[in-house]
């Protein structure tokens, strides 16, 4: 099976409940999903739609396949804008590097766990992006917190 075709797991849909109820109780309403079209990541970004209350506005996204580049994820940012929240689903390595781009370190090493869901605020668009990591929460966090 080709790695684009790989379902999201049973597992990983289950890990992914916890993340989402967190987040949706501190206030993560996205107006726009962007996801990679692999099917695990389009299926992550169903399930996160669906505990976030987002509408079904799931848009496909080249720039966040695994072979992608910070710098084409911060263009699709770019589009986005205008929009009060946007969540990026996507796949690892590229999503840490992502991070570190958006903090405006190349250096910085985000340690970013399947399922996980990380905040970080951009105060402009226009350059390269200075933004701030408000937090990163993952499953394993979440359930041995207590939720």
């Amino acid at each position: 099976m080709k790695d684009a075709d790989r379902p999201l797991t049973p597992e990983g849909a289950v890990k992914l409940r916890p993340v989402m109820a967190r987040a949706r109780a501190m206030g993560v309403e996205p107006a726009v999903i962007l996801t990679s079209p692999y099917r695990r990541a389009r299926e992550t970004a169903q399930v996160a739609a669906g505990a976030l209350r987002c509408n079904g506005n799931l848009v496909d996204c080249r720039a966040l396949v695994p072979d992608s580049s910070p710098e084409a994820v911060w263009e699709e940012i770019r589009v986005h804008k205008k929009e009060r929240q946007l969540m990026l689903v996507g796949h690892e390595p590229l999503l840490s590097s992502v991070y570190a781009y958006l903090l405006g370190s190349g250096s910085v090493q985000i340690d970013v766990k399947k399922g996980s869901l990380g905040r970080v605020d951009v105060d402009r668009f226009t350059g390269a992006p200075r933004g701030i990591l408000r937090w990163l929460i993952y499953p394993k966090l979440v359930t041995e917190v207590g939720g």
